[in-house]
């Protein structure tokens, strides 16, 4: 396989540090509100490289974080006055809904930071032994001045980054670039004891330690969104690499922006799309197909014909096979080869859909039951690598549902989870109801209530 390498600018073949296995790890979501389409594009990228390395390899240990304590997680636990895992625990719980409708696939390790403080605070420790920290005013903080390779992966030259970066310059600070791996929490603030008191981590080392703990020194490939190229994956080389005198990462890949109708997303402009709200407009394997039809490595502009266009293509998919939906066809059946070596060339989903449609083609054109089989046989595995076609044809053809109204729904919901907190059922009750009418029944679950189709 090849990949292109953030690190060294080029398409590499893949090293691993072992022949029979692959290390995989992905910065995955803050979880603080609800995933959005940029969210999503990293998550269903890193899926289809997980699902290429698993036809390839004996072994993938897929590893994709959650960041479980964040300012963002205080300030809306704050505003709902609760603790911060009654946030995260919402909204991660969310996310994996949302992810599994896209066909993403759980990864093998879903490490949360709240659960490895014990090794980020062993992971600081070790830099400030190493002469690579240092402690000043309760917080511990990395000298970037004690690494001298430090900007390889985003090509910056430190005397440069002092310009263009959003750098937080302290009194505490020996130089204006060094970052913080623990900083004081107040006490209405959640934190940890530690050698250096009460506290919480850094955003940057929590990844270093999660990886240190579940997959080692050195990783085989690092994954995420391009913008978090500098600062968060630069300094997480800087801290494995002083921690433990080895190379941290092989490959670095990285996703590009996605942006709306041309512009860039954000709340000032109300173009935020999220993922649940678009899978009440369009079936999750729609919106699958259209973050993949730009390849990963370019920006994609998520717009109403990209969705409408993916959905054609999946129809034209689906036709031949719910003609041949009662054939059997072999469990062994092997994905095609042209698309495997596509999808091995930095993930060329273009060329892997061009291959898919004559797949497609060769079954419409089979002759007989025999041919017909082995023609769905392949198409069905070959589809599979990219996460497509994993519905029954009948379904998937099935004309679509009137939409649910996801975003009043979830406005109710929240109404009802107050008048539940102040103690008022009756008004609990009439909320419930009202959310029946638009389509959708609530079921309260041990992480929270949650909203369904009736």
């Amino acid at each position: 396989m090849e990949l292109f390498n953030t690190l060294t600018r080029q398409r590499e073949r893949l090293r691993t540090q072992r022949p029979d296995q692959v290390t995989l790890y992905v910065c995955g979501p803050t979880v603080y509100n609800y995933a959005h389409i940029g969210n999503a594009r990293p998550a269903v990228v890193f899926d289809l490289l997980s699902r290429v390395l698993r036809h390839d390899y004996p072994k993938v240990i897929y590893a994709r974080n959650f960041t479980d304590v964040d300012d963002k997680i205080n300030a809306a636990a704050s505003a709902a006055n609760v603790p911060i895992h009654t946030i995260t625990e919402r909204f991660i719980a969310a996310y994996h809904e949302d992810m599994q409708a896209l066909g993403v696939l759980a990864p093998d390790l879903e490490p949360r930071v709240t659960d490895h403080i014990p090794a980020i605070v062993t992971l600081i420790e070790t830099l400030i032994e190493r002469g690579h920290a240092y402690v000043a005013q309760g917080h511990v903080l990395f000298h970037v001045a004690s690494y001298q390779a430090y900007g390889a992966l985003s090509r910056r030259r430190p005397d440069d980054m002092l310009a263009g970066a959003r750098v937080e310059v302290a009194p505490y600070k020996r130089d204006p670039l060094d970052f913080v791996l623990w900083k004081p929490s107040a006490p209405d603030q959640p934190g940890w004891d530690s050698p250096w008191g009460r506290g919480r981590p850094g955003w940057h080392v929590e990844c270093s330690a999660m990886i240190g703990q579940h997959l080692g020194t050195t990783i085989d490939i690092h994954g995420g969104g391009q913008d978090l190229i500098f600062p968060h994956h630069e300094n997480e080389i800087a801290q494995g690499t002083c921690a433990h005198d080895t190379l941290y990462c092989h490959t670095w890949v990285h996703n590009s922006f996605v942006t709306v109708d041309g512009q860039k997303m954000s709340k000032s402009l109300g173009n935020v799309l999220l993922v649940r709200d678009l899978l009440s407009q369009a079936p999750g394997e729609a919106i699958r197909l259209a973050l993949l039809s730009t390849h990963y490595r370019r920006p994609l502009d998520w717009n109403d014909e990209r969705l409408s266009r993916a959905r054609h293509t999946l129809t034209r998919l689906y036709r031949p096979l719910a003609e041949v939906e009662t054939l059997a066809v072999e469990h062994s059946a092997q994905p095609d080869t042209r698309l495997l070596e596509a999808l091995r060339s930095d993930l060329n989903v273009s060329e892997a859909l061009t291959r898919l449609q004559e797949l497609r083609s060769a079954l419409e054109d089979a002759d007989n039951d025999t041919q017909r089989a082995r023609a769905k046989g392949k198409l069905l595995a070959s589809a599979r690598l990219l996460g497509l076609l994993q519905q029954t044809p009948t379904r998937a053809l099935a004309p679509s549902q009137p939409a649910l109204p996801a975003r009043q729904i979830e406005t109710l919901m929240a109404e009802r989870a107050e008048a539940r907190r102040q103690g008022d059922f009756a008004r609990a009750d009439a909320l419930r109801d009202a959310i029946w009418q638009l389509g959708a029944e609530v079921r309260d679950t041990p992480e929270g209530p949650r909203w369904q189709p009736h």
